[in-house]
């Protein structure tokens, strides 16, 4: 049911069985899939792709162009995932000519007075709380939870299954598993919570624990520590993944921390 209040372009692609509530409006040059829930005084601007069953609440606006002064109006997308929840007042803008999109994955939950601007590349199954804000450029991977008021810097990366703690600035590099928080956002264990619910083994989930003591804990160098978990501990998807995302970090990564009150312990 689309209300007659609301005004589409006669260019834009909305399946039949989208929802949209009075007083939005929908721009040229946009895909809405099945299913889609979009409340009212919304903005879906040009270049938008939203897929199916996904829900767009009040005051949201959705693909306006980047904020970004190099901007010269090439023709740029934001794309968004299946079964994704965007709340009041969340802005996503659309990429640039250096990824061309932006993009959300699918089953996330971006939460009121987010901000996602152009260029950043976003998982599957991500938690955004209350007025997060990701800069330009930005990737994060899948099931990440990014607290209330968490600021992430430009081109800052993210790793799967990490979780940083609202009011944390993201300066650097976030690994895979970890917790992140503190002022500067520092290593304060891993993620054990989110991984048991994501069916992690306690195995498992101490491997992970003893390679970041290693890196983080011990006061080795970043090249020491790689030898050593080299040398040391058997080749796993896990272990292999936060090697590579730390040899790949293109603004360093995080800082560790020696903690004195069990943080580290799974």
């Amino acid at each position: 049911m689309i209300h007659p209040l609301t005004y589409i372009h006669p260019d834009a692609k909305v399946a039949p069985n989208v929802k949209i509530d009075p007083f939005t409006v929908i721009h040229k040059n946009v895909e809405i899939g099945d299913g889609t829930w979009i409340g009212s005084n919304v903005t879906i601007m040009e270049g938008a792709r939203i897929g199916k069953n996904c829900r767009i609440f009040p005051g949201s606006v959705i693909s306006a162009i980047p904020q970004d002064l190099k901007f010269a109006g090439e023709d740029t997308t934001v794309e968004i995932g299946d079964n994704t929840t965007i709340r009041e007042f969340v802005t996503i803008n659309r990429g640039t000519k250096d990824r061309w999109k932006t993009t959300i994955g699918k089953n996330c939950l971006i939460m009121a007075y987010c901000h996602i601007a152009h260029d950043c590349e976003v998982g599957n199954n991500c938690i955004f709380s209350n007025n997060t804000t990701l800069a330009g450029h930005i990737t994060v991977g899948d099931y990440v939870v990014l607290a209330g008021m968490v600021a992430v810097h430009q081109f800052c990366q993210i790793g799967d299954h990490a979780f940083v703690t609202g009011g944390s600035l993201v300066r650097k590099d976030v690994p895979p598993y970890v917790k992140a928080a503190r002022e500067p956002l520092s290593y304060v264990g891993v993620n054990s919570i989110g991984l048991k619910r994501r069916g992690f083994s306690l195995e498992k989930i101490n491997h992970i624990l003893d390679i970041y003591r290693v890196i983080f804990v011990k006061g080795y160098n970043v090249s020491k520590a790689i030898s050593i978990i080299e040398a040391e501990f058997p080749a796993t998807d896990e272990r292999d993944e936060i090697l590579s995302f730390i040899r790949d970090s293109g603004r360093g990564v995080m800082k560790g921390y020696t903690t004195r009150n069990n943080d580290d312990i799974a």
